[in-house]
């Protein structure tokens, strides 16, 4: 069986410790530093709601939402959900993670070309990796070719989401790290703690992408659509 496949283990294991640390790092970068109080005594809603306000855009409402960093920006309900760790928040890691959000709404504003094409592929994935990676895991079990190179057709909609999601996820970090100097949003250094915590949440996004690429060279590979399958 595919689980027990060393060939498996080689390909995804790396992929899995890259997450289990990005995991890590995230969680201990956020820890730390929101332990720091930001000297400027903003909250994470009121840091996203002034980068707003300086990119001129007035039409987006910074809701709180429950969860442990399950903040996000919601295109479709011009929405900017703050978790309850972040939102009313005062430390340089809640200002750094809601001005990432507030990145992705000036990304949506200003009609980024990776942001527009990552919300066209959302209704690809949820197909791709559940029908595509069954149909990769029977068709290898049954010995099809054909069923396998189907599933990894819709199964690339995933990889591709992922590939798309770096550089969506690197420019909002990047707009993020500026803006809370050139706006004041934090105290002398400590934009260096905003770009600890963003640098180690970006990680997760290039684990997600490796894992998904891993993933779908092992069906090719071992359906022999990328060469010998012995």
């Amino acid at each position: 069986m595919m689980y027990f496949d060393p060939m498996y283990l080689l390909f995804i294991a790396p992929t899995f410790v890259l997450s289990l640390v990005a995991s890590f790092m995230t969680k201990s970068a956020f820890k730390k530093y929101s332990r720091v109080p930001v000297a400027t005594g903003l909250t994470g809603a009121q840091a996203a709601g002034e980068m707003l306000k300086r990119a001129g855009i007035n039409d987006v409402s910074i809701v709180p939402t429950r969860g442990f960093l399950s903040d996000h920006y919601n295109p479709a309900t011009k929405k900017l959900a703050l978790s309850e760790t972040v939102y009313g928040s005062r430390t340089v890691a809640a200002v750094g993670v809601a001005c990432h959000e507030a990145g992705h709404a000036i990304q949506h504003a200003t009609a980024y070309g990776p942001l527009k094409l990552r919300s066209a592929l959302v209704p690809t994935v949820g197909i791709g990796s559940k029908i595509g990676y069954m149909l990769m895991l029977i068709g290898l079990f049954m010995s099809s070719t054909q069923m396998v190179g189907l599933g990894a057709l819709l199964f690339s909609a995933v990889v591709f989401f992922q590939l798309v999601t770096l550089p969506v996820e690197f420019d909002a970090s990047a707009r993020a790290k500026k803006r809370v100097v050139e706006y004041g949003l934090v105290g002398p250094g400590q934009e260096k703690g905003v770009a600890k915590v963003l640098n180690a949440a970006a990680l997760t996004y290039v684990a997600a992408a490796a894992s998904s690429i891993m993933t779908l060279l092992y069906f090719l590979l071992r359906a022999g659509l990328l060469g010998s399958r012995d």
